[in-house]
């Protein structure tokens, strides 16, 4: 690993444009330790392919109320209904929830589901990010998530940019900030993280982000941090992936695209930055400028972005929570979706804004809404979908989907879809020689391709 310091300038809590410079190793959990120089030859060994597609895949930690957001159940008794009146949105007949009215004014540029099955009531990213049951092949690692897919099937879009990225800081309920595991793809294809941990193998002393233009001055420091390594053998047998591991780090292709200092403060102001942060707890906060960085990296040529927004684990105040957190993600989707749509890649740039599951239709005697894995529900934008539409619909009570139910991994397989990958063809050898198919329902979702 490599840590340079240099001037900070926070994105958000815990992720700063030094801290990224910081990390050149990547923690693999139970796969051992992992450098970005092992990602990069897995990723050179992998077929360059020039798709510019991407995705932005927003987890709602701990279940988001499907039936406070974009299904409002107005005939339902109070105990279940709850306190929010649906909106009229920019597609005739569509409503969504009060606290939603940026949305719901780009409705025509959005899809929603609210009939989403299949949850497995894990409380954790896994099936947001891969479309599976953690518990599928586990024997032999698991199931990737799609952006250890990308990068083992696309590889890198551009020499110094890691195909998947994952922003979300470290929570208190790990699961709830998972990157999208790489599964039995092995760690070589697991997500860079900007604000992973360690620090503690090679540094370069002296050497700000200021002075990395000084040629001279870095190659006296890195002869130092030779002639120190040295000793221990630490850099014996340092290879090109090494090397271009270091530029990576260095690159102000990935860096700059780090630090949105860079935007306008018009654009900055448009995404918010989602403080105070409220209800946060053991999960994420509500980082709206994790969204504004989710498009830069993909506009950098990041091919998958994953992060964690909120904590919507409502089991007291659930109305209140909602209100917070769905005020800020109101603005910060709707400032991403324009964004995208503004510079001319929300065609090329899938949107995912969903949990793992939804909450129980009664109303708890806290005021909150318990886990209900039964339905759920999701945001989509980009793409090249077919949006301006809303999908499938519950019972009455909010209970069960009882029109076009739609399965978690049907979600996924659009997303491969938008990406170019096929899934009804595509595959993937696994360590014992069998070929997996990405997801076990490959059809896209009809309505929206």
């Amino acid at each position: 690993m490599l840590t340079i310091s240099g001037r900070k300038t926070r994105c958000c809590d815990g992720l700063s444009r030094r801290g990224f410079l910081s990390i050149g190793g990547l923690t693999a959990g139970a796969f051992g330790a992992v450098t970005l120089a092992d990602l990069m030859r897995a990723e050179a060994a992998a077929p360059e392919k020039k798709s510019d597609k991407a995705i932005i895949n927003i987890f709602l930690g701990g279940g988001p109320p499907h039936q406070d957001m974009w299904e409002i159940k107005t005939e339902a008794p109070a105990e279940i209904r709850g306190e929010f009146a649906p909106i009229p949105t920019a597609v005739p007949g569509i409503q969504i929830g009060e606290c939603f009215p940026k949305i719901a004014s780009m409705m025509d540029r959005m899809a929603v589901i609210r009939s989403v099955v299949g949850c497995s009531g894990g409380h954790d990213a896994f099936q947001c990010f891969s479309g599976w049951n953690r518990s599928s092949l586990s024997s032999i690692g698991g199931r990737p998530s799609i952006g250890s897919v990308l990068s083992k099937v696309q590889g890198p879009t551009h020499p110094s940019v890691p195909s998947t990225v994952a922003l979300a800081a470290k929570t208190s309920h790990t699961p709830w900030s998972e990157p999208g595991a790489p599964g039995f793809l092995g760690a070589s294809h697991q997500a860079f993280r900007p604000n992973g941990g360690g620090m503690e193998n090679l540094t370069l002393n002296g050497v700000t982000l200021e002075r990395l233009n000084d040629r001279e001055q870095l190659l006296t420091s890195l002869d130092g941090l030779k002639r120190n390594a040295d000793a221990t053998g630490m850099m014996d047998g340092m290879d090109a992936f090494s090397q271009a591991a270091f530029g990576v780090l260095t690159s102000s292709k990935l860096a700059d695209a780090l630090d949105v200092t860079k935007e306008s403060e018009e654009v900055r102001a448009r995404y918010g930055d989602g403080k105070p942060y409220k209800y946060q707890y053991d999960g994420a906060p509500t980082c709206n400028d994790h969204l504004l960085l989710a498009r830069r990296l993909v506009e950098a040529g990041v091919r998958s972005v994953t992060l964690s927004f909120g904590r919507w684990d409502s089991h007291g105040a659930n109305f209140d929570l909602v209100r917070d957190h769905g005020g800020k993600l109101d603005q910060a989707v709707s400032a991403l979706v324009q964004d995208l749509d503004e510079r001319g890649m929300l065609d090329d740039v899938t949107v995912l804004v969903w949990g793992e599951f939804g909450r129980t239709p009664r109303i708890n005697k806290n005021a909150g809404r318990d886990h209900w894995p039964q339905v759920s529900c999701c945001l989509l934008a980009g793409g090249g979908m077919k949006t301006g539409q809303a999908i499938g619909s519950t019972n009455r009570l909010g209970e069960r989907a009882v029109e076009r139910p739609v399965d978690m991994q049907e979600i996924v397989g659009t997303a491969y879809y938008n990406l170019g990958l096929d899934p009804m063809t595509t595959t993937i050898m696994d360590p014992t020689g069998r070929p997996q198919y990405l997801v076990d329902r490959r059809e896209p979702i009809k309505e929206l391709v």
